[in-house]
């Protein structure tokens, strides 16, 4: 116990007695550290605000896009830009379709929205009523568009929050006109805050009735006269059903578009509970990859430590030799030295946890990302600092260890 404690006195020293060098030692190891748990608490963050945007759609909800078209010579058009869904598909699926809650087909165009003296470039958005209840649409203020506005090809408009903001700034945007393009819309309501994700944001969008854009001249038709959508969100009944309708719609479409082989299929079905497994698998390996780039700066500052350390055994050499010429064994020296090395890596890692947590706070407090920092991160991030201390101060405490005290004495 005397010896460790001795040990111990000679490592505070060293450190107290060069105080400039330590804290630059230690600071490739506080950047190093920090920057692992806010990249880590970054991508941890921006995985769960993503999923738990595709959860409250719910499980059982299912998105079918337009796919590849063949062109005529042979060579597809990009995914997603194709034309192949139609209002008379949505409508064939919710009539020959089981198991389903609800089929909401929607269609797009932008336009210049126009209010008093402000304007924005903006989407309008056509849909029915169901859209709603299956992208679990919230509304702050009105009533979202109702069967009797479908029916009656009502110039209403429901406006996202943004446009709100945008159009209507410090006044209440409810019973005002908006001019879209060259038409009308009366504003019945305002939606709540969605955010951006993976599955979309209505924020900045103006919506109305799927019938009214028709009218408004923004439906695109294809040669048999059909009215082309966008996408069509299918609810179904439960999670258990989704399989079920997944491969009656498929096989209901393929019918339609005179498709007869499923690989070359012109629309593509999503489910949410698949989208949330991708953005899962893909933003855990973004995560990792954005640690093992902030661990490299943790790589610097272990290298910059073992500089640190040899340049010290030299200064110290005289030391070392005295100590030895006292009694001191190898083992003494080694260990001083790596205790050390591993002291200074430890300070600066708590240091850099400080750094870490306050920047993932800051983050989280502006607004630029949502981060969430675990307690793993961070005691993976403080060990590994302590690692880097006895890796790369190994070779110098063994090479103090190793000095003949003779010529060390002689030293100056």
């Amino acid at each position: 116990m005397r010896k460790l404690r001795g040990i111990l006195e000679g490592v505070w020293g060293g450190v107290i007695t060069h105080k400039l060098r330590s804290f630059l030692t230690m600071l490739g190891i506080v950047i190093g550290v920090g920057a692992v748990i806010i990249l880590m608490g970054v991508g941890k963050g921006t995985t769960e605000s993503v999923v738990s945007s595709l959860s409250n759609l719910g499980a059982n909800t299912l998105f079918i896009s337009p796919g590849f078209t063949q062109s005529t010579g042979g060579v597809r058009a990009a995914f997603g830009s194709a034309s192949t869904l139609t209002l008379e598909d949505a409508e064939a699926i919710s009539t020959d379709v089981s198991n389903l809650e609800a089929v909401a087909p929607s269609s797009s165009t932008t336009v210049q929205a126009i209010a008093g003296d402000e304007n924005v470039r903006a989407t309008v958005l056509g849909v029915t009523p169901s859209y709603q209840q299956v992208y679990n649409v919230q509304m702050s203020e009105g009533n979202f568009i109702s069967a009797d506005d479908y029916s009656s090809d009502a110039q209403i408009a429901v406006i996202g929050s943004t446009i709100a903001t945008d159009l209507f700034p410090g006044t209440d945007p409810f019973g005002q006109q908006i001019r879209a393009g060259n038409y009308i819309l009366t504003v019945t309501g305002v939606m709540q805050t969605s955010g951006q994700s993976i599955a979309g944001s209505t924020d900045s969008d103006i919506i109305t009735p799927l019938s009214t854009l028709q009218l408004l001249g923004g439906q695109q038709l294809t040669a048999d006269g059909d009215h082309v959508v966008r996408s069509i969100g299918v609810e179904a009944t439960s999670v258990k059903d989704t399989t079920q309708v997944t491969n009656d719609i498929t096989t209901l479409l393929l019918q339609r578009h005179n498709i007869s082989n499923p690989a070359s299929a012109d629309f593509t079905i999503t489910s949410v509970e698949a989208l949330i497994s991708s953005v899962s698998s893909v933003s855990g390996e973004l995560t990792l990859l954005l640690g093992a780039i902030a661990a490299i700066s943790l790589l610097v500052g272990g290298i910059g430590v073992m500089n640190i350390m040899l340049v010290s055994v030299l200064e110290r050499t005289r030391e070392i030799g005295i100590r030895k010429a006292l009694g001191a064994q190898e083992s003494d020296i080694w260990l001083q030295f790596l205790i050390e090395s591993a002291f200074l890596t430890f300070s600066g890692g708590i240091i850099g946890v400080g750094i870490g947590l306050g920047g993932a706070y800051m983050f989280n407090r502006l607004k630029i990302f949502t981060t969430i920092v675990t307690p793993s991160v961070v005691i993976l991030a403080v060990s590994v600092s302590i690692g880097i201390g006895l890796f790369f101060g190994f070779y110098p405490a063994w090479n103090a260890s190793r000095l003949d005290p003779i010529k060390a004495l002689r030293s100056e």
